[in-house]
């Protein structure tokens, strides 16, 4: 028994988008920036404020930014993008999860903003970058895996002179 295909849906008028997708860019909208730190221009949503309470407030706030990752991976975006939102939640998180200065950081980061501009630039696009991504998207993946390369690399060098010197120090 064979699963039915479902395919893709793209969008290629502006005004479609709004028609069928304004509860996600509300939901970004509440999530980063709802809310106006008066005289200063800057905006923040209920990311920053859940993201406050210890130990959940980021992972609560990560499973609802998660809905515009489904609503992306439902309308066919391609997975570069799919993995440039997915960064962009797990930076959030990650940061995040930083004591005081991560909730700084969720002010500043706005992913769920990010996402939606990023879905938002699929559902207008034209079929071969709806298909494939933009270089844009290729681009950040790229440096995105440069980066983790990089910190693995310099993880393993850390941990190799911590041991060799913890080694040197035993050895005396």
């Amino acid at each position: 028994m064979s699963r039915p295909v479902i395919e893709p849906i793209l969008i290629t008028e502006p005004q479609r988008w709004r028609a069928n997708d304004d509860e996600v860019e509300l939901l970004a909208r509440w999530m980063d920036n709802v809310f106006e730190i008066p005289g200063t221009g800057i905006r923040f949503g209920f990311d920053a404020i859940i993201g406050l309470v210890p130990a959940i407030g980021d992972v609560v706030t990560s499973f609802v930014s998660m809905y515009i990752l489904r609503v992306a991976a439902r309308r066919g975006v391609p997975r570069v993008v799919l993995l440039r939102m997915s960064a962009n939640l797990a930076i959030d998180y990650l940061a995040g999860s930083v004591p005081v200065v991560g909730d700084a950081f969720d002010v500043y980061w706005k992913a769920n903003i990010k996402n939606v501009e990023l879905l938002k630039r699929h559902a207008v696009a034209g079929p071969l970058s709806a298909k494939h991504g933009s270089a844009g998207d290729w681009l950040f993946v790229a440096g995105l895996i440069a980066g983790l390369v990089a910190l693995l690399v310099g993880c393993g060098a850390i941990t190799y002179f911590v041991a060799s010197a913890v080694w040197h120090a035993i050895a005396r």
